[in-house]
């Protein structure tokens, strides 16, 4: 329906004020509204108390800008445009939390074994001529994903209209933070490869992905998505799905934690992990059965580099 025209500011009397009322004076200060926006009906043009109450009724479009412009208190800021990166990460972070029916999982693994031997390959690196690398905590998460996807391919899965599509090779996506967002470089067939070479192929993907050089087919398409944020000390998240993906996994920091060990209390250093699935592709009891898989490969790392 047209809406009616914005009626003229009521003429100012000679000293320059707006003829109103206390009582409208009030309300419209409580309200935050600028009497220039306003018509007086009362004697002379006055602007009354019924003046502010049909403003005020008017539709909003009418008054936020006064509202906006006269809000006691105001914060400052800025506004950042809007990259095409984050208008891409919006809309289908958007559509994963619209669309897919996320159900979480959450299970504690035990990471001393795998810090004790992180360490004693570490050591190991470049020796006898051998290959350099360095492997981080992250790189054994990956290997462990990959292999307890094989193990419940169920969880290696995508939704389509048609069918439920279950992959054959586990291509884990990595999260990595990159200036104005954030974007998934994928370890192909991460299944067949050892922690040296998920090792050195990660941090080669996470350096060309902050400086913007990774080509679509290396981040575009992975069947399975790890996001680890325990370098910052979070403890426990759950991360929204990255479409069409059914699953993914947010790892948070290894800590050190009370826990009960043959009846004893022990410390332990301890890591929570926490899947994300789309519930219409794994159902509860898969990504659970999942979890377990990944728990075993996490808490014995040997069984990793057999």
């Amino acid at each position: 329906t047209p809406q009616p025209p914005i009626p003229g500011p009521p003429s100012p009397d000679r000293g320059g004020r707006l003829f109103a009322s206390p009582l409208a004076r009030r309300v419209a200060r409580q309200a935050g509204l600028d009497l220039a926006r306003v018509t007086g009906t009362g004697p002379h043009g006055r602007i009354v108390k019924r003046d502010i109450d049909g403003a005020l009724a008017k539709p909003l479009a009418l008054a936020l800008p006064a509202l906006v412009a006269e809000a006691p208190g105001a914060p400052a800021y800025r506004e950042v445009p809007l990259s095409s990166m984050r208008k891409a990460i919006a809309r289908r972070l958007v559509e994963a939390k619209r669309e897919a029916p996320h159900i979480y999982l959450t299970i504690d693994c035990e990471i001393d074994e795998l810090l004790k031997v992180r360490a004693e390959l570490n050591q190991r690196a470049g020796q006898d001529g051998g290959a350099d690398y360095k492997i981080s905590v992250n790189d054994f998460v990956i290997r462990a994903a990959a292999l307890a996807l094989m193990k419940v391919p169920a969880a290696n899965a995508s939704w389509s209209e048609e069918a439920i599509r279950q992959y054959e090779s586990a291509d884990i996506s990595v999260a990595v933070a990159i200036p104005g967002g954030l974007i998934t470089p994928i370890i192909r067939n991460a299944e067949r490869k050892g922690l040296a070479a998920i090792s050195n192929e990660m941090r080669e993907l996470a350096t060309r992905a902050r400086e913007g050089k990774l080509r679509p087919e290396e981040y575009q398409g992975g069947t399975f998505t790890v996001s680890n944020l325990g370098m910052y000390g979070i403890r426990e998240f759950a991360a929204i799905l990255n479409p069409p993906q059914g699953c993914i996994l947010a790892v948070g920091a290894g800590e050190q934690r009370p826990v009960v060990k043959d009846g004893a209390l022990a410390a332990a250093t301890v890591m929570t992990c926490t899947l994300s699935a789309d519930h219409r592709v794994v159902d509860g009891a898969v990504g659970a059965e999942f979890l377990a898989a990944f728990k075993r490969l996490i808490e014995d790392p040997l069984t990793m580099l057999l």
